[in-house]
């Protein structure tokens, strides 16, 4: 990883913004995959744009992206896209969904840019370094009592038999659940708002971008059982804003 990495990663974030504003609240084409989760005009107007540079800049370097599949998936570094993360709300005119932005090397997370093109918020995270907001850093706030956290979740949908039960437990031992935010609620998180943010059947394009924004805040990212986020990871994560929160949230959802 090096500066003109960052440079690049935040130079990706852009070019998608570019192909997603004049879409947003406007008339477009949409679908549903095969996964019956919905794919629009936006999403592969932004993934194609990033694509587009990164065969001119990184031209050795992987991608895997939502909309496109992978290519040189076998390479040292590799490009993580989801170019709107939060199609829903996208489609439904609310500036909650992201475009998120992470390269990998060797298998892990080291850069990860989460880009709100509509409100202009973009968090900027990269191993060793503070994770900034709008260029000014960001940290997350201590709250080391589970009964005392604000959790978040994008919705209960995304949660299997036995995961929803588990997260309910987690939601009653929380001082409340945010429902709904997709991408947004780690953002928050880093800045302080959140303290919890606990998902299940992410896929690698879903938080792979998460991590280094999270951790470079002051949080901590890691799956249900406390094992670090890569990409051979199940998809169950944690985030938490302040470390100490993490045993009592693995032990509730166990």
């Amino acid at each position: 990883m090096t500066d003109d990495d960052i440079l690049l990663a935040e130079r990706l974030a852009d070019a998608a913004g570019e192909a997603i504003r004049p879409f947003f609240r406007a008339r477009f084409d949409m679908e549903t995959k095969a996964d019956a989760s919905p794919v629009t005009q936006a999403d592969r107007a932004a993934e194609a744009a990033i694509r587009r540079i990164l065969e001119v800049e990184r031209p050795a370097d992987g991608i895997i992206g939502e909309e496109y599949g992978t290519l040189r998936g076998d390479a040292e570094r590799i490009w993580v896209i989801d170019p709107i993360d939060g199609t829903r709300a996208f489609i439904a005119g609310r500036p909650l969904f992201g475009c998120l932005v992470a390269l990998l090397e060797r298998g892990r997370p080291v850069i990860g840019v989460i880009d709100q093109p509509i409100a202009r918020d973009r968090w900027v995270g990269a191993a060793g370094r503070p994770t900034l907001l709008n260029g000014a850093v960001a940290r997350t706030r201590a709250c080391a009592a589970l009964g005392e956290a604000h959790l978040a979740t994008t919705g209960p949908d995304y949660f299997r038999p036995p995961d929803g039960a588990a997260f309910g437990r987690l939601a009653a031992a929380a001082w409340g659940t945010l429902w709904g935010g997709d991408c947004h609620n780690y953002g928050l998180l880093a800045s302080g708002h959140l303290d919890l943010v606990v998902e299940a059947g992410l896929k690698l394009h879903d938080f792979a971008a998460l991590v280094p924004v999270v951790e470079g805040a002051g949080g901590r990212m890691c799956d249900w059982a406390g094992r670090p986020l890569d990409a051979t990871s199940d998809g169950r994560v944690i985030a938490a804003g302040d470390p100490e929160l993490l045993d009592a949230v693995i032990a509730t959802l166990g």
